[in-house]
């Protein structure tokens, strides 16, 4: 069937949708959840970006009961906890002039293609290793593309680890801008992406809860990897009143021999404490 996916057809499942157009519309709940977490957010989106995010949230939903890129189901709740959430970036990057980035561990799309789409990024590379999630990526950015709400070739895909996207001198210290939406613990994900980070750049990692201890190991490992000030920003959304920005800029190099590897990581990093 023409404008039809079949990634799970050797399962026996239906072709996954290519198109927003072949899905039913998204409830109304979605774009007045939206509507009302863009204007707590203070943010100036156009019609355009309003309507990429609209073409994702619906492929999203649609591909997530088959490959499980998000166990939110319900369209307000992905407004909110998705779509706004990374949208809470915005305006830091807006205002630091960042016009590509790069979104390690990408999954369903989140941080990056809301941030794509709002920041009308030149563009953004979406880091996702799982197969699955990046043939969902790649087919999300051509939809956009497919329907000229992005243009094409601004969403790019790496379906690679970012430890091994550090080794490429094609991407080793050249993004002004790193975003991680990860579970990881701030140790870890400054590791992986300040290789990737130019110098004078800065990563955005979203947080939640307490994060004394995670801050207190930064400190200890931030130093030798060329770090420099972190700042933590709220999210001023209603329902997300426990979540972060955690903001930091890189001022030196990072010496070759980060990112070490995960289990050199697991061992000598600090763990996270839930």
């Amino acid at each position: 069937m023409p404008g039809r996916s079949d990634p799970e057809r050797s399962r026996g499942r239906d072709p996954l949708p290519t198109r927003a157009r072949d899905l039913p519309p998204i409830p109304p709940a979605f774009d007045e959840t939206l509507a009302r977490g863009v204007d707590r957010l203070g943010l100036d989106i156009d019609r355009q970006a309003i309507a990429a995010l609209d073409v994702h949230a619906r492929l999203l939903l649609a591909w997530t009961s088959a490959i499980n890129l998000t166990a939110i189901r319900d369209p307000a709740a992905v407004a909110r906890e998705h779509v706004l959430d990374s949208l809470a970036a915005v305006t830091l990057l807006r205002e630091r002039g960042v016009d590509a980035f790069l979104d390690i561990g990408s999954g369903g799309g989140f941080p990056g293609i809301p941030v794509a789409v709002a920041l009308r990024a030149r563009h953004a590379l979406l880091v996702e290793s799982i197969g699955k999630k990046a043939r969902f990526l790649a087919t999300v950015a051509g939809a956009l593309a497919a329907e000229g709400l992005v243009t094409p070739g601004s969403i790019g895909i790496a379906a690679v680890r970012a430890e091994d996207l550090a080794a490429d001198p094609g991407h080793r210290e050249r993004w002004p801008a790193v975003v991680v939406r990860a579970v990881a613990g701030l140790p870890e994900l400054i590791e992986l992406a300040f290789p990737l980070l130019a110098r004078d750049g800065i990563l955005v990692a979203w947080k939640r809860g307490s994060l004394a201890d995670e801050l207190a190991a930064t400190g200890a490992v931030l130093p030798a990897l060329g770090g420099g000030r972190i700042t933590v920003t709220p999210v001023p959304v209603d329902g997300l009143e426990d979540h972060v920005l955690v903001a930091i800029e890189k001022l030196g190099a990072t010496p070759s021999r980060f990112p070490r590897s995960s289990a050199e990581r697991r061992r000598e990093l600090p763990k996270r404490r839930s």
